[in-house]
């Protein structure tokens, strides 16, 4: 028997304390509906209707202030990354260990020049098999960098055969047997494909064991589940804004540095202007003294008017809280499971297998058969914007900013459908 039904989905949207906050995004228009029935925020959030404003008034102090808008702008821009600080509450950290600047994977490369320093016996790198591509190859040039080969300092750890996620026991012995050799444990925090969410705390620890560093790319883990990152310890973490944080196409970026290190002017990184020490900023003296915290790995001024767009979505997350964010999503995410498996019963035709681990945020990834792809076809055609992955992955991740249960049912009427 169904264990879901379009009442149960009109209850729980009603008992839902963010349902308001559905009208404060764009929802595109769909071919067949009003709306689409959208399930890829863990690709692009959609976006706040305050973004324009936001925008807006940078531009008109660009307009109106010219040059003296760094100053005498309604947001001044020379202290444009203090407007971020909230941002730590999203990530669980202390307000001076987190930035907002650049893009994700530039972000990346500047955390590795700090934090993977290898040496003649201490070089190697342990990762997930299948990151995502970013991760791959800028680990790959890394090494390269240094002047290691690929295949001898990365070590990337897959799932036991017949399993579709890493379990965290296989990990720690990685580490364990990679001993005093390993240099840095680098992973996501949620893992792309499979909507794994890694146990953060432990691999962490499990690298300090071993005297190794504890890097994290949190783009599918920010604002999607709940992270401690200043109390588990990790060295350091980079995430993009524009997936479950809702800030845009190509949206500014995230970085946190546990103040250990960021506290530490001697921490080794590449330095620039913005990242100078602020009250002597202006003095544009030689030599470098950083600013302390992760604003000391500033290097340009900040983009205004994409940080903006940020700023709209940030001071949403501000007012609701993650804590109300994670208990809304593991909702949806758990009645898009039942909904899924119901219409998999109704229908014969639904052959797929879920294969993210019950340790989730919003992401749901559906393995599918030969007829997967005609599956997402036949969706796409019926204004289900879900997300495609090859070789035969479906993934779906209603968003609680925007996602209500009934679109989840009516999802579920279509599945019935195929």
């Amino acid at each position: 028997m169904p264990t879901t039904s379009k009442q149960l989905a009109e209850d729980l949207d009603r008992q839902d304390s963010l349902k308001t906050y559905r009208n404060q995004f764009y929802i595109p228009s769909g071919k067949k509906r009003a709306e689409q029935l959208y399930f890829t925020g863990n690709s692009l959030g959609l976006q706040p209707k305050s973004a324009q404003t936001y925008i807006q008034q940078e531009l008109d102090d660009w307009k109106n202030l010219g040059v003296e808008g760094h100053f005498h702008g309604k947001n001044p821009w020379f202290s444009y990354h203090h407007f971020f600080e909230k941002e730590a509450k999203v990530v669980g950290a202390n307000k001076d260990e987190v930035v907002v600047m650049n893009n994700l994977t530039v972000n990346l490369h500047l955390l590795l020049v700090s934090f993977y320093r290898p040496s003649s016996k201490r070089y190697k790198i342990i990762m997930e098999a299948g990151a995502f591509p970013s991760d791959m190859y800028v680990i790959e040039s890394q090494v390269k960098h240094h002047g290691f080969d690929y295949d001898d300092a990365v070590i990337e750890l897959e799932p036991r055969q017949g399993e579709h996620h890493l379990r965290t026991e296989d990990i720690v012995q990685a580490i364990d047997e990679a001993g005093d050799e390993l240099a840095l444990l680098f992973f996501s925090g949620v893992q792309y494909y499979t909507g794994q969410y890694f146990d953060i705390q432990t691999l962490t620890a499990a690298a300090h064991k071993v005297g190794a560093m504890a890097g994290f790319d949190c783009a599918h883990a920010a604002g999607n589940v709940k992270l401690q990152l200043h109390d588990w310890q990790v060295d350091f973490a980079a995430w993009c804004t524009y997936k479950y944080m809702n800030s845009g196409p190509g949206g500014v970026s995230g970085v946190f540095i546990h103040e250990k290190h960021g506290n530490n002017p001697d921490t080794l990184r590449f330095a620039g202007w913005w990242g100078h020490k602020e009250s002597e900023r202006f003095l544009m003296k030689r030599g470098y003294i950083p600013e302390p915290g992760a604003a000391g790995w500033q290097l340009s001024n900040a983009s205004v008017i994409t940080m903006a767009a940020h700023k709209a979505s940030l001071d949403m997350f501000e007012e609701v809280g993650m804590d109300a964010l994670v208990f809304k999503g593991q909702k949806l995410n758990h009645f898009l499971q039942q909904v899924v498996i119901d219409a998999q019963i109704s229908n014969s035709k639904l052959a797929f297998e879920i294969i993210t681990p019950e340790d989730r945020g919003c992401q749901l990834s559906m393995l599918t058969n030969e007829n997967g792809k005609s599956l997402f076809d036949y969706l796409t055609a019926n204004d289900v914007i879900a997300d495609w992955r090859e070789p035969n992955v479906i993934r779906l991740a209603p968003v609680p900013f925007y996602n209500s249960f009934i679109d989840i049912w009516e999802f579920g009427e279509l599945l019935k459908k195929f």
